[in-house]
């Protein structure tokens, strides 16, 4: 009778809706104790489980956070089965080998994974770019590529001019990998608007392109997330908790096995990982971080777990292997074009997966609650969804169509801005594909000459990539048409392009990547940088004086978005015939120490072969988060969505949070005053949310039938410890310091007298 009541009293307290702080129960049947846990925290919120008994209370540590509920298949051969399913369907067999030996062929080094409208779209546009690159330069369906003018984007010029596809005549070969590309959205028919929407490329991209995998989710739900992230992110839960087993979809147990079984063992060559999606939608903002969760638990929790010795002998798997390194592709709303009308909902829904995402950070990167030793001697393990989250602005896209018109444009259209938005981050992806190439035209003298360690320079490897970013990342890009480089013994004549004599202008290369958004007519890439720094008219005012004087980086270095960067990797992708002079390579490195002053981390890619033009890419991490949009965008959220009453309407809580910022000491009491404990999802959903709520955790309480997995979606609402978190991250950013080395030596008189000792 007891065990019927508690279980009953469990049951009901899940289901309530007005409840705001529910308790999950769980009863030892052979012990008779009852397990506690707070529930409404943050997936990432560090707690402890209290476990009561008749005698005592004592507080022990949790294995594993009990939020965390994500399916991950335990029977390794299942799994390797599942990536063995894959692979044949990714390398399928010519008909006229079928007799022969097979070969198993390793999964690409990199899978983009794109969820939502948006990030389907990116991820299939980059697709495409790649495979009509290989297609013209492999020739491997020996068919020319044939394209209507009128249908080729302003992506696929992009691609056509800097890989030369154009000219016939061109022998400079270009490394490229094809990705493993995976497709998810909350739609009835993604299938039927991937198809659609391939139209605009090879007519047989689809059928040819074995790589690209469609996540049907639809048997879970058909009709997207309403614009909603805590709605998608709902969903998420309930397709990432539920046994693959289970779903109709075949497909999916094989992609769950590829995606978030297997990462880092011997059997999964895959490395990098790009989730790429909206920020202000429902479907990619709510389910993106979701997956990216569920990634990381099942990766950190195999860390964790020693297999015996015999398990590793028979399948000769270690999922130890080695670090994976996962990004989010984040793409931001417009904020503040004044000839565009946004929905504020769009503002409040990147506002909440920021202010998630920091939270989440703080928790794996800075706090030093976590490192507290718990009862048992073990520590709860740490995840975020990515590594590190690379933030692209669609509001200053709209600059790049202004330089492309010379500013003659009054009005832009929204899905024009979204076409450049989604070229320049195919162009960053392409790049980051393309770069795997190790370098080896170069000694060491030529680095020492150039004032850098040639361990400074790196490819773009999962782990190299692991250790320089983590946080948020902003991006800022250039490239130049560069000419072959002169012969060894005529190394004085000057390179020519087209008969005209070109020299790259390192000065004005760099000045371009971190401009404002610009079409360059030559190489039809846009270029700028990725997220501004501060409004508009004032960092074009801050970037005319610091051209005006030479580049004098005085003028710009005193931004947080530059004067708090705790690391950068820059990336500079040669042609393969041509060598970069060490001296614009020794600019190039003075002008990010001028830039950023106080980065304790500079590393340097230097790729060759990877495109016919010359290319500059920097990844600025951390600071990105101080900047004007950036903070914008949480605070709009955290006003709609925790603000109580009388603060919801003035800028009080505006100043209130760049106060915590700056204050020497955060007074957490008085955030409190001016917010609610968990955030209030009915201001966005209006009176929808009482009608969604229950409606939504019945589709839970079917589709995942094991009750101990249910999670109310009340338990999935940020709460004001993920305001507080964010914040402190915040703070930590913003007192970024270094100080430079100095001598220390035993053999320098001391330059006051010693004090007499006692």
């Amino acid at each position: 009778m007891h065990t019927k009541n508690t279980t009953a009293k469990a049951t009901k307290t899940a289901q309530s809706t007005t409840q705001t702080t529910a308790k999950k129960q769980q009863v030892d049947h052979k012990n008779k104790t009852v397990i506690s846990s707070s529930a409404g925290t943050s997936p990432s919120d560090d707690f402890d489980i209290i476990v009561k008994t008749d005698k005592n209370i004592k507080s022990v540590s949790k294995s594993a956070d009990p939020t965390h509920l994500y399916f991950t298949e335990k029977d390794l051969s299942r799994i390797l089965s599942n990536l063995d399913t894959l692979r044949d369907d990714v390398y399928p067999v010519p008909a006229d080998q079928e007799d022969q030996p097979k070969k198993s062929q390793p999964f690409p080094s990199v899978c983009l994974i794109g969820l939502g409208r948006c990030g389907s779209n990116i991820a299939l546009d980059v697709a495409s770019l790649v495979h009509s690159a290989r297609n013209y330069y492999l020739n491997e369906f020996h068919n020319e590529m044939k394209k209507a003018k009128e249908r080729e984007g302003s992506s696929l010029k992009w691609i056509k001019r800097s890989l030369k596809l154009q000219d016939k005549k061109s022998d400079k070969p270009v490394f490229l990998i094809e990705p493993l590309v995976m497709l998810g959205d909350l739609d009835k028919d993604i299938e039927g608007r991937i198809r659609y929407s391939s139209q605009n490329y090879d007519k047989n991209f689809l059928d040819e392109y074995n790589k690209l995998k469609i996540m049907d989710l639809s048997e879970v739900h058909a009709g997207g997330a309403g614009n909603a992230p805590i709605l998608g992110q709902y969903l998420a839960k309930m397709i990432l908790n539920k046994e693959t087993e289970h779903f109709s979809n075949p497909d999916w147990q094989f992609i769950h096995s590829y995606l978030i079984d297997s990462c880092g063992i011997k059997a999964n060559q895959s490395r990098l990982y790009f989730y790429i999606f909206s920020a202000g939608g429902g479907t990619g903002s709510g389910m993106a971080s979701e997956f990216g969760l569920a990634q990381q638990y099942s990766y950190m929790s195999k860390t964790f777990e020693i297999r015996s010795e015999k398990e590793i002998a028979t399948h000769g798997q270690n999922f130890v292997f080695e670090p994976i390194f996962t990004s989010g592709i984040c793409i931001l709303p417009n904020i503040n074009d004044p000839s565009v009308e946004v929905s504020e909902a769009l503002h409040i829904n990147a506002g909440r997966l920021l202010c998630k995402y920091l939270a989440e950070e703080w928790d794996f990167s800075y706090n030093l609650e976590n490192e507290k030793e718990h009862v048992d001697g073990q520590a709860p393990y740490r995840i975020r969804p990515w590594n590190a989250m690379m933030l692209i602005s669609n509001d200053i896209m709209r600059y790049a169509e202004e330089s492309d018109t010379n500013g003659d444009i009054k009005y832009i259209d929204v899905n024009t801005m979204e076409k450049h938005a989604n070229q320049y981050i195919s162009q960053q992806i392409f790049n980051i594909l393309t770069a795997q190439a190790v370098t080896t035209d170069y000694d060491d003298n030529y680095f020492r000459r150039a004032g850098i360690d040639i361990g400074e320079t790196i490819r773009l490897d999962a782990n190299d990539l692991f250790m320089s970013l983590a946080g948020p990342v902003a991006i800022a890009y250039a490239e130049s048409v560069v000419a072959d480089s002169p012969s060894v013994a005529d190394e004085q004549k000057q390179p020519s392009f087209n008969g005209e004599k070109v020299a790259l202008d390192v000065d004005d290369l760099f000045f371009r990547s971190i401009d404002l958004p610009h079409f360059n007519n030559t190489t039809q890439a846009i270029e700028g940088v990725s997220l501004l720094p501060i409004e508009s008219e004032q960092y074009r005012a801050a970037l005319g004086k610091y051209k005006t004087s030479g580049f004098d980086a005085k003028h710009l270095n005193d931004l947080h978005f530059f004067k708090n960067c705790s690391s950068i990797v820059s990336i500079i992708s040669l042609p393969k015939d041509y060598k970069l002079s060490y001296m614009d390579l020794n600019k190039l490195k003075m002008h990010l120490n001028n830039l950023f002053p106080n980065t304790t981390l500079k590393r340097y890619a230097l790729v060759i072969g990877a495109s016919a033009n010359l290319s500059l890419t920097t990844l600025i991490a951390k600071s990105p988060c101080l900047s004007d949009d950036f903070l914008t965008l949480i605070v709009s959220y955290i006003k709609r969505c925790f603000a109580k009453e009388e603060y919801r309407f003035d800028d009080s809580l505006d100043i209130a949070i760049i106060d915590f910022i700056k204050a020497p000491e955060f007074d957490e009491s008085k955030l409190e005053a001016m917010l609610i404990e968990h955030e209030n999802p009915a201001k966005i959903l209006d009176t929808n949310w009482y009608a969604i709520k229950p409606m939504y955790e019945k589709k839970y309480r079917e589709l995942v039938r094991d009750n101990k997995k249910f999670v109310s979606i009340n338990d999935i609402r940020l709460t004001i410890n993920s305001v507080k978190k964010s914040i402190h991250y915040l703070r930590e950013i913003y007192r970024h310091r270094i100080s430079k080395t100095q001598v220390i030596s035993l053999n320098k008189k001391p330059t006051k007298p010693a004090k007499p000792t006692s």
